[in-house]
């Protein structure tokens, strides 16, 4: 899922390089969006696999 995110922003970084900022605006949210998922998303499965099985 960091991938997705990290991939959003390269494209994010290339499109504002040639001037295309609304499309640059658009990839910047999209990879947002996706970083703070797979940041909660990693948090829920280290907090779930902490859990004692008792």
């Amino acid at each position: 899922m960091f991938s997705w995110a990290i991939a959003f922003f390269l494209v994010a970084l290339v499109a504002a390089m040639f001037g295309f900022f609304g499309l640059a605006a658009s990839a910047a949210g999209i990879a947002k969006i996706i970083f703070v998922v797979a940041l909660v998303m990693a948090i829920v499965s280290f907090v779930a696999g902490r859990r004692s099985p008792a």
